[in-house]
């Protein structure tokens, strides 16, 4: 008798063990996400200065929408959670769009090819941003739901594992569809 209550014992701690290893596994890839998030928007605030110094030249009237962008990247550099970075995140890609619509104005500067190289990487920076966000809120909703489910939920609060923010988007400009018109093409 006293075997059998001792491996229900050692079987118990190993499901315990278990279920403990694969939330901690869970944690670290969404810590890995965060960290993929994090590297793609520092690139994207490492062009930034050179975009700017790029249509310096030719946006002379445009110096508030430099100034935001300047702001954004001091801000940047003192945000530590989630929520701050997906907030200026935002404001920086509103921003981006501003100079990129002003830049149709500036036949010069659209032909600049310094402008249209950072254009370029800009664009392929938005395009693994959005793939990044896309993964780290898939693997954040694969952790929280471990720490909702039986048995793990038992484990987790044990342990004190805490839920993920995901990364979430506060512009109304971004939910709302995009126009598109082929009547109006140069």
């Amino acid at each position: 008798m006293v075997w059998i209550i001792l491996a229900i014992i050692v079987l118990l701690i190993i499901f315990v063990i278990s279920i403990y290893n694969g939330l901690v596994n869970a944690r670290q890839k969404v810590e890995n996400a965060w960290s993929q998030i994090d590297v793609q928007l520092q690139r994207r605030f490492d062009l930034i200065p050179n975009l700017v110094n790029t249509v310096k030249g030719y946006m002379e009237h445009e110096q508030t929408t430099l100034n935001k962008i300047a702001e954004l990247r001091t801000a940047w550099a003192s945000s530590s959670t989630v929520a701050e970075k997906a907030n200026l995140d935002n404001q920086l890609t509103d921003t981006l769009k501003t100079i990129m619509a002003v830049s149709e104005n500036y036949p010069d500067l659209k032909a600049n090819t310094n402008f249209l190289a950072l254009q370029e990487e800009l664009q392929n920076t938005e395009n693994k941003l959005s793939f990044a966000r896309q993964f780290y809120n898939d693997t954040v909703t694969m952790y929280n739901t471990k720490l909702e489910v039986v048995p793990s939920n038992i484990v987790a609060s044990l342990f004190k594992f805490k839920e993920k923010e995901l990364f979430k988007t506060d512009s109304d400009e971004a939910r709302k569809n995009v126009k598109v018109d082929f009547g109006n093409q140069n």
